[in-house]
């Protein structure tokens, strides 16, 4: 639902510090935002909203005292812990523009964000990013000044968080905190957020109070969920969507944010919590699918087959709501016994029993993945934005969803298609331009004001947005033909066994492909076959994977045409990921980087001719 809470001015006219004082004065007893002490700590710590504001105006005063201005960047490289969340906030008040450096960034892209930021300091978290940082210090090119380091143990001669604090709390003054805040206009930046770099050098986009404010009020209004909902915040702050989902929302609901510092540990707070709502990009709700297959794979058949019944029916239930048809009571009542006999049980124990409310976005959701969900009662909600637009520009909401869409344009938000499909939209959350290096802004759409935003797509008649790809990403052979890889992978990643996988073959006359096994699925099913094997390298050396995999490629050519077909493959011994460079943090392939770690493996896949026509 839209939240009925009392905004404190026109939805354009909104600053963030003006929602955190509503907040502190009409629900200051209410939780705000709670975290695990340690990675074995067993309890919750809790602030209220009161308490937020309280502790975001002494952190406001200890920026200040360390000389950090109206205007100029801060940079911060920590997880979800509080250090960051209440900091962002304090920045903010102060009229600083937080920056968020994702954690498993090299050092030459960090090096490349600090010059072209121009930020004088820099918080951190510990030794593992004091590593990273330090150098930079001593760089002739590299404005910055000082670090502030979160964990006190590991800070050396640096300045530490606590100390900083202390120093707010000593220096702090009521009238020239409220001052600052007041200062502030909708038009002045909120945060800079640079883009994961999949294709380059990472860009900065600025981004406003009245871009992200109006893009979480128009969401909002596309979310039926309880007032002050908890939210589980465990995607980086450096992507758009965990800045949208774990500050602004919850500060536009008074929501409760739930701080999980641990990306993989989030199945975990998820069985604790029983969230009613939860938000995941394609990859993670990939491995939560893969999870449930394999527990499923090792059930009795006779309840493997209940739940396959109870899945047929809450898809046929989902198809009716798809197509806007009222569900047939039979029907109903049904799937209400089903679920509750056989769904729910299952689901009770992953966690995921209370749902409302499930998104996704960033990249083109499997439509194998969305059906599996929408078989157990889940209906993912997805959507399409980008950095560039402050978040979604499209989604799909229970009143109306197409399932492997991204849903229809949000309020204020108008879409068109170029003549190659290119997806072009213009709007008030549409960002105003790149940051240069010199602070001051490029501009990146046209003179009537479109943004191309490199995303190949196209409308349906009811006005619902389908993604077909990235325009860069698009693979164009010997012979002309234009092949979406996406739509390759995702084909053949429907089969179980394959988790990850790249195709490749711009400029040549055929497809290849590489595969990595599902790292949670691929050895349960070899389990139930009695293959032992005690690494997933040993597992894709195995004769009967080796001979699923090939049946799993035929089938995937079986439903692409000609030019989409693989005609040769490799299957790779080690799972991608962000730490070894082959992911974005945001779980996205970064296809440069694999092309340059496989080049070779690549070439030698087209050295010899393929096995079939």
């Amino acid at each position: 639902m839209t939240t009925n809470l009392r905004l404190p001015g026109r939805p354009e006219e909104i600053t963030l510090p003006a929602l955190l004082a509503r907040n502190a004065a009409e629900h200051g007893d209410l939780p705000a935002l709670s975290w695990r002490a340690g990675p074995h700590a067993a309890e919750w710590t809790t602030l209220t909203w009161s308490e937020v504001r309280r502790q975001v105006a002494v952190l406001a005063s200890g920026y200040t005292a360390l000389g950090v201005e109206r205007g100029e960047h801060v940079l911060m490289m920590m997880g979800n812990r509080p250090e960051h969340w209440l900091s962002d906030l304090a920045l903010v008040h102060l009229g600083a523009v937080p920056v968020t450096v994702y954690g498993t960034s090299a050092p030459e892209q960090i090096a490349h964000i600090a010059r072209h930021s121009r930020a004088r300091v820099a918080v951190i978290e510990g030794a593992r990013e004091l590593a990273r940082w330090e150098p930079l210090l001593a760089d002739a090119d590299v404005p910055l000044e000082r670090l502030v380091v979160a964990e006190a143990a590991d800070a050396g001669a640096h300045r530490t968080y606590g100390s900083l604090y202390a120093s707010g709390a000593r220096t702090h003054r009521a009238d020239a905190f409220e001052k600052a805040w007041q200062e502030t206009r909708p038009a002045d930046p909120l945060t800079v957020v640079y883009t994961s770099g999949t294709t380059g050098d990472p860009k900065g986009v600025r981004l406003t109070h009245r871009n992200l404010m109006l893009q979480a009020v128009r969401l909002d209004r596309h979310v039926d969920l309880p007032e002050h909902a908890e939210h589980i915040c465990y995607l980086p702050f450096a992507h758009i969507a965990e800045r949208v989902l774990g500050i602004y929302l919850p500060l536009l609901r008074a929501a409760h944010v739930r701080l999980c510092a641990d990306p993989t540990a989030v199945s975990g707070a998820v069985r604790e919590l029983h969230p009613v709502q939860f938000f995941g990009v394609p990859r993670v709700w990939e491995k939560l699918a893969a999870t449930v297959r394999a527990v499923l794979a090792q059930l009795p058949e006779a309840q493997r087959a209940a739940i396959e019944a109870a899945n047929d029916l809450a898809r046929d239930r989902a198809g009716h709501r798809e197509r806007g048809e009222e569900v047939p009571a039979a029907l109903e009542a049904s799937y209400a016994t089903a679920k509750e006999q056989a769904l729910d049980p299952l689901l009770r124990l992953a966690g995921l029993d209370r749902l409302a409310w499930t998104a996704s976005a960033t990249a083109p959701m499997p439509i194998d993945v969305v059906r599996f969900w929408a078989g157990w009662g889940i209906t993912i909600m997805d959507a399409w934005g980008l950095t560039e637009t402050a978040g979604v520009c499209t989604v799909n909401s229970p009143d109306a969803f197409r399932l492997g869409s991204v849903g229809r344009p949000i309020e204020g938000v108008e879409l068109r298609l170029a003549e190659d499909g290119e997806i072009l939209t213009r709007g008030e959350t549409v960002f105003a331009g790149y940051l240069r290096p010199d602070g001051s802004v490029e501009s990146a759409s046209d003179a009537q004001g479109w943004f191309p935003t490199g995303d190949i797509g196209r409308l349906d008649e009811d006005g619902f947005l389908w993604l077909t790809d990235r325009k860069k990403e698009l693979i164009i052979t010997s012979n002309g033909k234009n092949v979406s890889p996406a739509l390759v992978e995702n084909t053949v990643k429907e089969h179980p066994l394959i988790g990850q996988a790249m195709v490749h073959g711009d400029g040549r006359s055929y497809l290849v492909a590489l595969l990595v096994l599902d790292a949670e699925l691929a050895p349960a099913w070899a389990a139930a076959r009695g293959i032992e094997a005690p690494t997933l390298a040993a597992l894709a050396e195995q004769p009967t994977v080796r001979e699923e995999v090939a049946r799993a490629v035929e089938a995937a050519n079986a439903r692409l045409n000609r030019t989409e077909q693989i005609k040769r493959y490799r299957v790779l011994t080690e799972e991608w990921g962000p730490e070894t460079g082959e992911l974005t943090p945001s779980l996205k392939l970064r296809r440069r980087v694999i092309h340059d770690k496989y080049g070779a493996l690549l070439d030698a896949l087209y050295e010899t001719a393929p096995d079939t026509p």
